[in-house]
C-alpha cells in the first residue's frame, strides 16, 4: 500500500462526519486492504445528467455525507450563479428535496438541505421518503428553482444516488451538469463547507395535491378490475393504493412480503421488476387470487410493469408494450401534441402517432430528453419509464402510468377483452412489433 494513499485515507477518514463510514475506513487501514482502499480513492464519483449514483461507502468514489455535502455545494453554488429569474422565472429561490427509504437517504436529504441553507437558498424537505414523481411535481408545484431526490431507484441495496432537477421538474442536461460539476470541484474541504438549521420539513398538502392531480387523471369508466400490487420493498405503496382507491378501484391485492419499505430487500437478489424471480412473489399471488391484472413499481416508483394472464400463465409485458398500451389509451381519450420515445424503443409509436395525426418525436436514452420535448403529450422509453402527464410531472411516474394502465385494462374487461387484445389490435393496424431486453451484468466497469 502506498504512502500517498494511506495519508489520503487517514485524511478523509480524519474528516469524515459519519462514524460508520469512519469505521470502516480506519479498519480497511488497519488490516491492510489495498486493493479496497485503491478503489476507493481512485478518482471520485462523477457527477453527470444522471446525477451521482454509487456504492455507499468512505472514500471520494463512494456515496457518502461528504460526497454529497460537497455535490449540494456545489449545485448551490451554480443555483447562486445562474441568474434566478432566467431559472425559475423570478420566483423565490428555493429547492426541494425528497428522499427514498434507502440506506441513508433521509441523512443525505438533511445534509443538502442544511447546505442549502448556508449557502442562503431556501430549502423544502418532503415530510417523509416518497416516491421520486412527487418531488419532481413538488418543484413546480412551489415553484422551486431547482429539486433534488436522494434514490438510486432499482439499484442494489448497498446503493445511493443522487437526481438533481431544475426549475422546469425535469432532469438536467448537458451543459447544466458540465458546470455544476466545475463547481463540485471547486468545493473545500468538508468542514468549509457553510451550513444552516433554518430549513423547512414540508407537510402533506404537497403529497395530497400530486396525489389527487393522479387520481384526476383517470375519467369515468368501468373500474371492475382485480389487482394485485407490489411496491417490490419500495416506496411507492401507499401512494399507488390511494391513488387506486381515490379513482374508484377496488383495493389491490398488495403482496404482504413486500409491502413496506426495506432498504434491504429482503425478498429480491435485484430489486427491478424487470430482473428474473423478482416478479414471482407477485405472480404466484394473482395466481392464487384469480386476478385480472398485475402491476408493480421499483423501489422510488417511477417506473411501472405490468403483467397479464395469457394461456401458459403470467406473461410480463415488456417496457414496449406497456408504453404503446398507454399511448393507445391516451389517444384516444383525445390527448393532442407530441408522442414522443427514445431511440432504444420502439418504432411502433411512430407508426400510432402518424396513424393519429399527432406528431412524433425520437431523443436519445434517457428521461431528461424526452422531457425536454416540446409540446410533448406523452413520452416513455422501454426500461419501464411513463411521462403520462408532462403538464404536472416532467419526467416518468409510475404511480400515474399504473392508474391509466388500470383504466384501459378495466374498459376492455367490461367488454369481454383484454390488454393482449389491444396488443393485437394495434399489431394488425401497424404490423407486429417484437421486443426482448437482454441483461448482461459485469463487475469490472471497466
Amino acid at each position: 500500500m502506498s504512502d500517498d494513499l494511506i495519508e489520503r485515507a487517514r485524511a478523509w477518514a480524519a474528516e469524515d462526519p459519519d462514524p460508520t463510514t469512519r469505521a470502516e475506513l480506519e479498519a480497511l487501514l488497519e488490516h491492510g486492504e489495498s486493493a479496497d482502499l485503491a478503489d476507493r480513492f481512485d478518482g471520485t464519483l462523477e457527477f453527470g445528467t444522471a446525477g451521482l449514483r454509487g456504492e455507499l461507502g468512505a472514500g471520494p468514489n463512494r456515496m457518502n455525507r461528504v460526497v454529497v455535502s460537497r455535490a449540494a455545494a456545489g449545485l448551490a453554488a451554480y443555483l447562486k450563479e445562474q441568474s434566478l429569474k432566467d431559472l425559475g422565472g423570478g420566483r423565490d429561490a428555493s429547492v426541494v428535496i425528497g428522499y427514498d427509504a434507502r440506506h441513508n437517504s433521509d441523512v443525505f436529504a438533511r445534509d443538502t438541505a442544511e447546505v442549502m441553507t448556508g449557502a442562503g437558498l431556501r430549502a423544502l424537505v418532503l415530510p417523509r421518503p416518497l416516491p421520486t414523481p412527487v418531488l419532481a411535481f413538488a418543484i413546480r408545484e412551489l415553484g422551486c428553482v431547482a429539486g433534488v431526490m436522494v434514490t438510486a431507484s432499482h439499484n442494489p441495496p448497498r446503493d445511493n444516488g443522487y437526481k438533481v432537477y431544475l426549475g422546469d421538474g425535469s432532469q438536467i442536461v448537458p451543459p447544466a451538469d458540465a458546470e455544476i460539476a466545475a463547481h463540485i470541484d471547486e468545493v473545500g474541504p468538508w468542514s468549509a463547507v457553510p451550513r444552516g438549521d433554518g430549513w423547512t420539513v414540508l407537510g402533506d398538502s404537497v403529497v395530497d395535491a400530486y396525489l389527487d392531480t393522479v387520481a384526476g387523471l383517470a375519467g369515468d369508466g368501468p373500474r371492475d378490475l382485480r389487482l394485485v400490487y407490489t411496491p417490490l420493498h419500495g416506496v411507492g405503496g401507499s401512494a399507488a393504493v390511494q391513488v387506486l382507491e381515490t379513482a374508484g378501484f377496488d383495493a389491490p391485492y398488495v403482496v404482504p412480503q413486500q409491502e413496506q419499505p426495506d432498504a434491504d430487500f429482503p425478498t429480491v437478489s435485484f430489486p427491478n421488476p424487470e430482473e428474473p424471480g423478482a416478479m414471482d412473489l407477485a405472480l404466484a399471488l394473482a395466481s392464487e387470487r384469480r386476478v385480472d391484472l398485475v402491476v408493480a413499481n421499483d423501489p422510488d416508483a417511477d417506473r411501472c410493469a405490468a403483467a397479464v394472464p395469457d394461456a401458459h400463465g403470467w406473461r410480463m409485458l415488456r417496457g414496449d408494450e406497456v408504453g404503446v398500451l398507454l399511448a393507445h389509451h391516451l389517444i384516444k381519450g383525445g390527448h393532442v401534441g407530441t408522442y414522443a420515445c427514445s431511440i432504444v424503443s420502439s418504432s411502433l409509436l411512430g407508426k400510432m402517432a402518424a396513424a393519429a395525426g399527432q406528431s412524433f418525436a425520437e431523443t436519445l436514452t434517457g428521461f431528461k430528453w424526452i422531457s425536454k420535448v416540446d409540446g410533448l403529450a406523452y413520452g416513455y422509453e422501454e426500461a419501464l419509464g411513463y411521462c403520462v402527464d408532462p403538464e404536472h410531472v416532467k419526467d416518468k411516474d409510475g404511480v400515474s402510468a399504473l392508474l391509466l394502465l388500470c383504466e384501459l385494462a378495466a374498459a376492455e374487461k367490461a367488454q369481454g377483452r383484454s390488454l393482449v387484445d389491444v396488443l393485437d389490435d394495434l399489431a394488425m393496424a401497424h404490423g407486429l412489433h417484437a421486443t426482448d431486453q437482454l441483461s448482461v451484468r459485469v463487475t469490472d466497469l471497466a
